[in-house]
């Protein structure tokens, strides 16, 4: 009987292990789970099938073939603007406007108008002004909606937005949640607002716990929308002083046809999180509002190709003169590493800000332990002061922005569902260059020298921490 049952373990294992040959893209995870199905027979399978497998990609597939759920890309790509005389056409942007147009799913729009909004201050009050004017459809979607003083006006106005007969609709990722004691949807029960939770926490559902929905949307009337890096609560207040944990941030409104895609983007969640059939609907064409050319960028776990990552390496390679990238969490993977070391041997600027001190510690040892790579061929690294900065920019030669929810880190580029949205506009990346330059000066610069001076144990913590970098 044991022999019959180790037989079984084995093919069991084997066949595992077969599956993760043939459908590994990356050689070292494929590697990693063919010896942890042999190594470990029957329990090194299970973890396979349990962590391995991309449920969400056969899932989104799934609901979408019966009308629910996330978009799949398809072959076939939506037409281009008929405004394609007003995209630009230097050498910077139309490698880009090429490039976007092939790995995307949206089409770049003209007509858009752009707002950008700095820390809480300035993007809590116009979101709620936008939400107290509504007077058709509310779509918020929130990493972290956390029940402290902010999040409860964001609750009230919400609540109030339904009651005059508003449609609203709230998504709240189920991990998020964990960062309030109280859950703020709760507040939303027995009241007109819709409310779901992104992949809940069911003896199911637990197996999707790394997999999280980082996105940060607010479409309002399906003509004004907001999105960017920051969540809502009480930290990104950065003037109330008495907060040792305010946060830094960039938030940015919208007007213009990239509303649509924002609400797209919505939708999209919703219908997964909810398995709501989708209905048929003519929505109207957000009206021009300006002279900004966008496009709304969707990643994720259910996406066929790593679009954002592509999207990245396309940049870096379209410099010609400088690059900025702001990020607080910063681990690129060696084909972006490259590409930066490229872009700097061949004469590009290349200027990289970092947060001096992370809210997320292991995150910044695991960085510290591959700045050297950088810093050897003269990228110029700096470690802005606290408070911590959040905010999240890469621009390219004043002509190109990427702006959104998505880190510069593994998790954001293969784990997390992010939203971005690509810039060509010249007064808006003017003003976020204006932004980056001014922080630059505030920043310390740091030398090869200095990480190379670090203790050995401080190296042998950060470089530990870098063995996790995908998970972190």
């Amino acid at each position: 009987m044991l022999t019959f049952l180790l037989a079984i373990l084995w093919i069991f294992s084997l066949l595992t292990a077969g599956h993760a040959l043939l459908t590994k893209r990356d050689p070292r995870a494929a590697v990693g789970w063919i010896i942890t199905c042999l190594a470990i027979p029957g329990i090194g399978a299970l973890l396979y099938w349990l962590l391995g497998v991309n449920r969400i990609r056969t899932r989104s597939r799934e609901l979408q073939e019966h009308g629910r759920g996330m978009h799949w890309l398809h072959v076939d790509q939506p037409p281009r603007s008929n405004d394609i005389a007003n995209f630009p056409d230097n050498s910077t942007s139309q490698p880009l406007i090429k490039l976007s147009d092939t790995v995307t799913r949206r089409p770049l729009t003209y007509g858009n108008k752009i707002k950008v909004l700095y820390n809480g201050e300035q993007a809590y009050p116009a979101m709620l002004e936008a939400i107290n004017g509504a007077q058709e459809s509310i779509y918020l979607s929130s990493y972290i909606l956390k029940f402290d003083q902010i999040g409860q006006r964001f609750a009230q106005a919400l609540i109030a937005a339904a009651e005059r007969g508003v449609d609203v609709r709230v998504l709240v990722d189920a991990f998020g949640e964990f960062y309030s004691f109280k859950k703020i949807r709760h507040q939303f029960r027995g009241t007109k607002v819709h409310a779901a939770t992104f992949m809940p926490l069911t003896l199911v559902g637990s197996f999707y716990f790394n997999l999280r929905n980082h996105r940060k949307l607010l479409i309002v009337d399906n003509k004004n929308s907001f999105t960017g890096g920051m969540n809502i609560r009480d930290r990104h207040m950065v003037e109330n002083k008495g907060n040792s944990n305010r946060v830094i941030d960039i938030h940015f409104c919208f007007a213009g046809p990239i509303c649509a895609q924002l609400r797209d983007a919505f939708m999209e969640d919703w219908h997964f999180a909810t398995k709501e059939t989708r209905a048929p609907h003519n929505w109207p064409t957000p009206p021009i509002a300006g002279e900004a050319c966008c496009r709304g960028i969707s990643a994720g776990p259910n996406e066929r190709h790593e679009t954002l990552n592509w999207i990245l390496l396309g940049a870096l390679a379209c410099a010609k003169s400088h690059i900025r990238i702001m990020t607080p969490y910063f681990i690129p993977n060696r084909a972006q590493l490259a590409a930066i070391n490229t872009a700097s041997l061949r004469g590009v600027r290349v200027d990289i800000l970092l947060p001096e001190k992370n809210n997320l510690p292991y995150v910044a040892w695991a960085s510290n332990a591959l700045l050297f790579e950088l810093l050897e061929y003269e990228t110029h690294i700096y470690f802005q002061p606290p408070p911590f900065i959040h905010s999240k920019l890469l621009l390219i030669d004043d002509q190109y922005a990427l702006i959104g929810s998505a880190n510069l880190d593994p998790r954001s580029l293969r784990l997390n569902f992010e939203f971005n949205v690509e810039v060509f506009d010249t007064e808006t990346v003017a003003e976020l260059t204006q932004h980056f330059d001014q922080s630059r000066e505030k920043s310390r610069e740091i030398s090869l020298e200095e990480m190379d001076s670090r203790s050995l144990p401080l190296r042998l913590r950060d470089s530990l921490c870098r063995l996790f970098s995908p998970y972190l």
